[in-house]
């Protein structure tokens, strides 16, 4: 007799249907997950609302003065993150290979705004935006050395770069070519310690970029330029080689528009314009004047500019470019002192001896507050600081009359770019007989600033947040290019600015 096997029915008659639903609801939960695209990189920094930068400490990119946060990648980042509508977050590398590391790492920053070059082994490293600045490599020695011509004369020499730098990649190239050639990279230093080290003799040679260069041989008067190694290169800022393209079409629309619209050319100008007006003569007179003059007036200037809300250090620019800190010249046109007054600005200010260096300042100091004052509200910063001091130095009457020729010219009259392209038309009698004042010597007040603003971030540099307190009177403060052991140089003879020889220039 067979037995017929019938499996037990455990089932309730609805278990199908049910079951058949439920797989259903499952496969299109997982098919939604599925199609739900990922945030994109630029997608992710405005939801988080912040912007992350990493970026080098250095006088050409990012630093920190007693006013806060400052340099020409700094501003320039600082206005792409206002124009993203997000905080910017600025974080510092130790190095290269650091700043590129930290690019790397999950949850790192997702911009580096460093002066840095496309190379083809950064390009493994990053992607690169559109170009901003163009530099170009020097090699640069000590003055009283042999000068090198080309790489061929760099056999044999003590020679130290940034570890991983595109100059570190530059001397790898030449070395094999010609293995003679030997170099050290470090990554415990930065562009102005080797710059030092040159100056010092500690180094022979060293390379850096035409900007760094610029900005920082006012301080290292013994480093010159041997020669330039090769073309010009773009700076660039990176994004991380793994993202999307969406953060980076967004930097690169944020350059094209601030090359169109001038904020570029501005930027390039406040931080690069005037860095090579001293000279070497002027800049090693300046440094040891910082020793051997600025001691004896520095209270004085902090104390006159806290009580105007001017910075300290712009109102000793202005008494250094006045009279070189000497509070007894007199210029051939009567006006005297250490801020060379006129009697009738000194009257008005009340300043009752102009050859007291303490009258002197206070009366500068008071006279450059009502000057900046008295601007037209629409004028902004640092513009507002650049056409004072061209007022200050030709008057508010003819300031005026360049500033309306750069609105007949179609420029901006608010922008110090665009009015001292303007002011030197004053001395050109096809200009200055359209205007009201009618002549003057238009070309100083462009030199005046140009001065100014060059001691201006000389004085900014070297008081950093670190040296608090009086570091200048107390000895402290170290003067690169500055030799204490060695007799100090006679001090020159002071030219003095027709500053306030206007009538412009007295109330």
């Amino acid at each position: 007799m067979r037995f017929a096997y019938t499996a037990p029915m455990f089932f309730k008659p609805d278990f199908r249907p049910r079951c058949a639903k439920w797989l259903i609801a499952t496969g299109l939960f997982l098919m939604l997950g599925a199609c739900v695209e990922k945030p994109t990189t630029l997608e992710r920094v405005k939801e988080d609302g912040v912007l992350r930068v990493i970026t080098r400490n250095s006088p050409a990119t990012y630093f920190q003065d007693r006013n806060g946060e400052t340099g020409f990648e700094y501003e320039l980042v600082k206005r792409f993150a206002k124009d993203l509508g997000v905080e910017l977050k600025i974080e510092t590398a130790d190095n290269l290979d650091d700043l590129f590391d930290q690019m790397n790492k999950p949850g790192g920053p997702v911009l580096g705004a460093a002066g840095l070059i496309e190379t083809p082994k950064r390009k493994s490293q990053a992607r690169f935006s559109h170009s901003y600045l163009e530099v170009t490599p020097q090699v640069v020695y000590r003055n009283g050395q042999s000068r090198p011509t080309d790489p061929g004369d760099l056999v044999g020499k003590r020679i130290m770069v940034l570890k991983g730098s595109a100059h570190a990649e530059q001397l790898a190239a030449l070395k094999a070519q010609n293995p003679r050639i030997e170099y050290e990279e470090s990554d415990a230093v930065e562009v102005v310690d080797l710059l030092r080290m040159v100056d010092e003799g500690q180094l022979d040679l060293t390379l850096v970029d035409s900007n760094e260069l610029a900005m920082n041989q006012v301080y290292f008067q013994n480093v010159r330029v041997a020669f330039d190694l090769g073309e010009a290169r773009a700076q660039r800022w990176a994004v991380a080689p793994g993202e999307d393209n969406s953060l980076l079409n967004e930097i690169n629309a944020y350059l094209d528009k601030v090359e169109k619209n001038g904020t570029l050319q501005r930027l390039k100008d406040r931080y690069y314009g005037h860095v090579d007006v001293l000279g070497y003569v002027g800049a090693y007179t300046f440094a040891q004047h910082l020793q051997e003059r600025l001691p004896k007036y520095e209270k004085h200037f902090q104390t006159s500019a806290k009580k105007e809300q001017v910075d300290w250090r712009l109102l000793a620019a202005i008494g250094y470019q006045e009279s070189m800190w000497q509070p007894t010249v007199t210029s051939k046109t009567g006006v005297r002192g250490l801020m060379m007054l006129t009697q009738n600005t000194a009257q008005a200010m009340g300043v009752s001896n102009r050859l007291d260096a303490r009258q002197s300042i206070q009366g500068g100091a008071k006279y450059f507050a009502y000057i900046k004052d008295q601007l037209d509200d629409s004028i902004k910063e640092p513009d507002r600081t650049w056409l004072a001091l061209a007022s200050y130095n030709i008057g508010s009457g003819h300031l005026e009359d360049a500033r309306k020729l750069a609105q007949n010219e179609g420029l901006n009259p608010d922008k110090w770019l665009d009015v001292k392209k303007m002011l030197p038309r004053l001395a050109q009698k096809k200009w200055y007989s359209k205007t009201r004042y009618g002549y003057a010597r238009g070309g100083e007040p462009v030199h005046f600033v140009a001065n100014i603003r060059r001691y201006y971030d000389i004085l900014t540099w070297v008081t950093q947040p670190q040296l608090e307190g009086s570091q200048v009177a107390d000895g402290n403060l170290h003067v690169p290019g500055v030799d204490k052991t060695q007799p100090p140089v006679p001090p020159a003879s002071p030219v003095p600015s027709s500053s306030n020889s206007t009538d412009e220039s007295a109330l």
